[in-house]
């Protein structure tokens, strides 16, 4: 069963302005599926067939005569050799949405794309399904705290479902997970799989790396550092590997969408702010496979259900970005020398959008005491701030300040 994207409007906006789409993102997360989709008339090539790879890069002007435009070429950084007969093409003609090419492996997309199809290319970035898309809601905006809830009628909000809730952050946010009814043993040999065929063989090979034993166990500590603040000699230690080795590899982990780094926010002035980014494993269901959580009873009472849970909230948030068109998010966290800490800021325009985010269903005042921090940073204003949290519906907190509940993210 396909579940619609929510970042189909954005691919179709670009494809009228473009010559080349690019969609990249994290293997598995539903680029080709949706590309196919939407363009259903738009003939479909992957470079994974090793045959087909090989007729690429030995002879790729005759590889566009035989697959004209409009094509899709997914896993397109495994031809180099195409870019600049991409170039060439698109140079010859006004036509736009004439390429679509996917990619997993974003620094060799990227730097490709830079070098050869630098203003001919609109990118996007795809995460996988986000809560919105699987409870099949329509609100595609970015999120951001508000006041008030708008549109939306409070009475008629769905209230949470905890046990269900849990399960879907335990099952993860792949396609693949939610085509067909699974138990256990699906959501084990799913994640088996892919780690053994992605981040072991392709990020292994793409890295070289040689000690399969020390990246499978820097791939685990870093699911199990999600949530918190990145400690690189800490990290270098649990793998037994130095410093820029573990640095080389969080770098490919966050460009394949593994990952993401939550930078903090400062500016210049205020030299007391913490400046280490904030590590977020993106999908909550490959963290619990690789930490041994093997059910959702066993997360919800586990150590690390607190750090999990604000993973998720920030993984949505993120998505909700992306699935906008928006591969930047104008996101970070707040943290001092003092210890004062806000979980999120929203960064937009000269305003900061604070986010507690707390594994409880009860918030109370205190817990957003620390945004009172915002005050001084000159030259900004703080708008609305929210805790997102596991209580059951929407309410006011503050006069500036709403509870939400995790599932309406």
């Amino acid at each position: 069963m396909y579940i619609p994207r929510h970042i189909e409007p954005v691919v179709e906006r670009l494809a009228r302005r473009k010559p080349v789409v690019v969609l990249t993102g994290a293997r598995q997360v539903g680029k080709s599926t949706m590309l196919r989709t939407i363009c259903p008339s738009v003939r479909y090539i992957t470079l994974n067939n090793p045959l087909v790879r090989e007729s690429s890069k030995t002879n790729p002007s005759l590889f566009f005569q035989m697959y004209e435009p409009p094509v899709i070429v997914d896993e397109i950084q495994k031809a180099a050799e195409l870019f600049e007969y991409i170039k060439d093409t698109v140079d010859e003609s006004n036509a736009k949405g004439q390429f679509f090419l996917t990619g997993s492996q974003s620094i060799k997309l990227m730097q490709n794309i830079s070098e050869s199809l630098a203003g001919r290319a609109g990118i996007i970035r795809l995460a996988g399904l986000s809560m919105r898309e699987i409870n099949g809601r329509v609100d595609r905006a970015p999120y951001q705290p508000d006041v008030h809830p708008g549109h939306a009628d409070i009475s008629t909000e769905s209230k949470l479902d905890l046990e269900s809730f849990l399960e879907i952050i335990h099952r993860g946010f792949f396609p693949e997970l939610y085509e067909t009814p699974g138990d256990l043993h699906d959501w084990l040999d799913f994640y088996s799989s892919y780690f053994q065929s992605y981040l072991e063989k392709d990020i292994r090979d793409m890295l070289n790396i040689h000690d399969e034993s020390a990246f499978i166990r820097f791939v685990t500590a870093t699911a199990a550092l999600t949530g918190q603040m990145l400690n690189l000699s800490h990290l270098a230690g649990m793998c037994g590997k130095d410093q820029k080795t573990v640095r080389t590899w969080l770098s490919v982990l966050e460009s394949c969408g593994i990952i993401y780094l939550l930078q903090p926010y400062y500016n210049n002035i205020n030299k007391r702010l913490i400046k280490t980014p904030k590590l977020i494993f993106l999908d909550t269901g490959l963290a619990c496979w690789l930490l041994g959580w093997n059910t959702p009873e066993q997360l919800f009472k586990g150590a690390m259900w607190g750090h999990i849970f604000e993973s998720y909230v920030i993984s949505e948030i993120i998505k909700s970005y992306y699935n906008d068109g928006i591969v930047r998010p104008p996101l970070f966290y707040y943290r001092d020398k003092d210890k004062n800490g806000i979980d999120l800021l929203i960064k937009n325009g000269d305003t900061l959008y604070p986010v507690e985010i707390k594994a409880s269903s009860d918030p109370t005042r205190a817990m957003v005491s620390s945004f009172r921090c915002l005050d001084g940073i000159a030259g900004m204003q703080v708008g609305a701030g929210s805790v997102i949290c596991l209580a059951s519906q929407r309410l006011p907190l503050t006069d500036k300040v709403w509870i939400l509940p995790a599932h309406l993210i």
